[in-house]
């Protein structure tokens, strides 16, 4: 499960720091669409600073607090793709310089030498010769000089190995608003009419995939709100979106975008580790997905089983929550899970301890079903069968799923070793 205080939330650390900005933000705010847009799209830090204080007002509401004013994502054109902009712009200064991305073309802001961000213009103030061509220089070295500046492209600011790159303040204040931006996409993939959008964005999924993907050294506010777009869009997401014919700007496929969730679930930070296995169990529903997350069956089944040790018992309730989907669906899933070792014995637990939450329970108990109904692990759930009976007659509110459990395990024409026993071990 998502563990945040409320399902949509305002971006607190941005406000704070880059509020001032040409415009104040006012309750018409949603009908400056074109306005929003343009102005993320210029990467002025002023401009950015506008934008996104008043999408992030646009975005966000309390919790139980139904907006009618709830702007869908549908109706500002090139709204998500701006944001995924803001984030970019981040992500190439932040990603070494031999795995950073061609620089894209701005449709705004192209011919700004000074954008705002940092101490730009102190440090392009403090040459003398582009400042004040005719102090100190001859008219041909200033011309020499202005005629080498137009080569530059204006990403240069951007090249880590710039004279005038970005100072430590300025990069500061690029990430916050990669973050800020990164949780405008968050509040809006709760919102039911952007699900279907932003699940068929392939850019918007790129993105956040490769996000959870640096997770070890990527800004952990933005890595968290990345990764909760991503659990929230998984009832609509197709992995093979990576393979299809879309436009594709950071080339993820796949594997790497399981492999991005597999890094998260096997993080120690309690809220990634839960909200991966929430993510697993949503995208396993759909069978296109499951050629590319079975091969990862046996680290899944490990690394779940392994959470349901954990005391805190929102990571059990995620784990049972990807072991029943991953059960239900799949043979093989049931065949691996079985052979898992302790896997049976903390399903138990939950149940005897009891969870905190009852459904959590009978999930566990209904995942144990699942696996007696293949014949291959009856011989190995056998060991368990006092068990079993020990809760028929304890908890009254799991008493019919274990008895259909012994009856599978213990009746059936095929299983001699049962017959013998008998089902109370006489």
């Amino acid at each position: 499960m998502v563990t945040s205080s409320s399902p949509l939330r305002a971006t607190g650390g941005f406000t704070r720091s880059l509020t001032s900005g040409p415009r104040g933000i006012s309750r018409g705010a949603h009908q400056n669409n074109k306005r929003i847009v343009l102005a993320l799209q210029s990467g002025l830090k002023s401009e950015l600073g506008w934008a996104i204080n008043a999408l992030t007002l646009l975005s966000f509401k309390e919790k139980d607090d139904v907006r009618k004013d709830a702007t869908p994502l549908a109706k500002i054109p090139g709204l998500l793709d701006a944001l995924l902009q803001v984030i970019d712009d981040w992500r190439d200064i932040a990603l070494p310089k031999e795995l950073a991305k061609a620089p894209r073309a701005r449709l705004l802001g192209a011919n700004s030498f000074v954008t705002g961000f940092g101490n730009e213009y102190e440090a392009l103030g403090s040459n003398d010769v582009l400042s004040h061509p005719g102090s100190g220089s001859s008219i041909s070295e200033a011309s020499v000089q202005k005629n080498t500046t137009k080569l530059r492209p204006s990403e240069w600011w951007l090249d880590e190995d710039g004279l005038f790159n970005l100072d430590e303040e300025g990069r500061a204040e690029k990430q916050q608003c990669a973050v800020a931006a990164s949780n405008i996409i968050r509040n809006f993939s709760f919102m039911p009419d952007n699900e279907v959008i932003m699940a068929q964005h392939r850019h918007c999924l790129e993105t956040v995939f490769q996000c959870i993907e640096d997770h070890i050294t990527e800004d952990e506010e933005l890595v968290t709100n990345a990764l909760e777009t991503i659990v929230n869009l998984a009832p609509l997401l197709d992995l093979r979106i990576f393979s299809s014919s879309k436009p594709s700007y950071i080339k993820i496929t796949e594997k790497r975008a399981v492999q991005a969730i597999m890094g998260m679930l096997g993080s120690a930070v309690k809220a990634w580790h839960c909200a991966a296995a929430e993510l697993l169990g949503r995208l396993i529903i759909n069978p296109d997905n499951e050629p590319f997350l079975l091969p990862f069956a046996s680290q899944i089944h490990k690394r779940l089983v392994d959470l349901l040790s954990l005391p805190a018992v929102d990571a059990q309730a995620a784990a049972v929550g990807a072991l029943y989907n991953l059960a239900e669906v799949n043979m093989d899933c049931r065949l691996k899970l079985a052979s898992e070792r302790w896997a049976i014995d903390r399903l138990l637990k939950v149940i005897k301890t009891p969870h905190p939450v009852p459904e959590v329970c009978r999930k566990a108990a209904m995942i144990i079903e699942s696996l007696v109904s293949e014949p291959q692990n009856r011989a190995q759930l056998l060991a368990y069968e006092n068990a079993f009976a020990e809760i028929l007659f304890s908890d009254g509110r799991h008493s019919d799923t274990f008895a259909r459990i012994l009856y599978e395990l213990t009746s059936r024409p095929n299983n001699k070793m049962a017959a013998a026993r008998g089902i109370w071990g006489m």
